[in-house]
């Protein structure tokens, strides 16, 4: 680093002159000849940032005055002001989410890079898994699994409202193939699902729908030859019977592909398409409810904005014994509330609510210390390990002694060759 800065320095200027101290510069904003308008004028006519920043140098009545790190930090302010650098670099989990935490943290429920890669950790994530992933997190914890696991075992995604939110996720690249592993499932059909109740028509089905969009579509196949206007009125009316506003139309308004169909006229062809789409969506959370049904899943990573105790208590019922689950939240008393209810229902060990502390150092020569300016709070995680509480155990011994107990008819044998034994002299 202080080679780099060294060799801009000889870039800037042959002869290199520097103070003792900075003790008489005085910074009253009146030590640059040069205006901002005069800048902007040597940018119109096309001027390299590198003879920018050189005729700032030349402007300026203090820069010789300054000492040799003070120059290096004044170069290295300049150039990156003025030195438009565009590196292009492959996403990954730790660039996506210093991006979010920077720019837009409330997205990602001020998860800082480094809490995301403790629960990561805690979660045992690896390749051949079958994790639980509950986030509110734009998809950015998801991405993370995924990425992890590299497309090797299944990742069950439960969502809230209408859809899961996976803008973070896409921003990833990955393969189709990574999506196959991939099911989703709503969080309001889990309660059915842990009472025995659920069923497949208890899913947002599009079959009956469909039969009755068909079934309205024959009307308007007679209308097919009046203005377009009537045409896409009714076609959006028929959608709106069938489909409720929250669920469907704000899908069908956000998604790119509407806005081209809408441009193009052609409702009809899209609203099969959505049709099928939402088949193919049904189909997969039936295969997600069976995964859950088996309840032995390998991991559960929750990360939400919602409380996140009953989301704990609900959803680790699907996970097998002996298996870590990470819980995230931004604040600690969610969180204590959770650790206290767990202890109180059981079937849970090494319980630990920690907080990740995060320093960024400077580190050049003669001059590394900690930056001054540093993050506040990354949230807080609650980790542990689930065991085998008393009714599991108790039905698993059922389970085995039922294995284990011998056939009625070969007791019968057993014994009628017993008695035979005995009447023998």
């Amino acid at each position: 680093m202080m080679e780099e800065i060294t060799s801009d320095m000889s870039c800037f200027s042959e002869t290199k002159e520097a103070g003792i101290d900075n003790r008489n510069i005085v910074d009253d904003g009146k030590s640059q000849k040069l205006t901002q308008d005069d800048i902007k004028a040597l940018k119109d006519k096309g001027i390299k940032g590198e003879e920018i920043v050189q005729q700032l140098i030349e402007n300026s009545t203090t820069f010789r005055d300054k000492t040799e790190f003070a120059q290096d930090k004044y170069i290295k302010k300049k150039k990156k002001k003025y030195e438009a650098i565009i590196t292009v670099v492959k996403p990954s989990t730790r660039i996506l989410s210093i991006m979010y935490y920077a720019r837009e943290p409330g997205k990602i429920n001020y998860m800082r890079y480094d809490t995301l890669a403790q629960m990561l950790t805690l979660g045992n994530i690896h390749a051949g898994n079958k994790m639980i992933v509950m986030e509110t997190c734009a998809g950015l914890v998801l991405g993370a699994v995924m990425e992890r696991m590299g497309g090797f075992g299944s990742i069950i995604q439960m969502y809230p409202g209408g859809g899961p939110v996976r803008a973070a996720t896409t921003c990833f690249g990955f393969p189709k193939s990574f999506f196959n592993s991939l099911y989703e499932f709503p969080l309001g059909k889990v309660n059915s699902l842990l009472n025995g109740t659920f069923s497949s028509q208890a899913l947002p089905s599009e079959s009956k729908d469909s039969i009755s969009v068909e079934e309205n579509n024959g009307t308007l196949l007679d209308d097919l030859q009046t203005s377009p206007k009537e045409r896409e009125e009714n076609i959006v009316e028929v959608i709106e019977n069938n489909h409720p506003p929250q669920e469907t139309m704000e899908v069908i308004s956000q998604e790119p592909e509407y806005k081209e169909h809408k441009e193009r006229g052609n409702k009809k062809d899209y609203i099969q398409e959505f049709q099928r789409k939402q088949e193919q969506q049904k189909k997969r959370q039936i295969e997600a409810a069976a995964l859950l049904n088996e309840r032995n899943a390998d991991g559960l990573i929750i990360a939400s904005r919602y409380h996140p105790t009953p989301l704990a208590l609900s959803l680790l019922e699907f996970v097998a014994p002996s298996r870590p689950f990470v819980v995230y939240c931004h604040y600690k008393e969610p969180l204590v509330e959770c650790y206290t209810k767990l202890r109180e229902r059981g079937g849970v060990i090494n319980l630990r609510l920690s907080e990740t502390w995060l320093r960024n150092y400077q580190v050049l020569p003669d001059r590394s210390h900690p930056k001054l300016m540093m993050s506040g709070g990354g949230g807080y995680l609650l980790s542990g390990i689930t065991v085998a509480n008393d009714k599991q155990k108790s039905e698993s011994c059922a389970v085995q002694l039922q294995k284990t107990e011998e056939p009625v008819a070969k007791k019968r044998k057993v014994q009628e060759s017993d008695s035979t034994l005995e009447d023998l002299p």
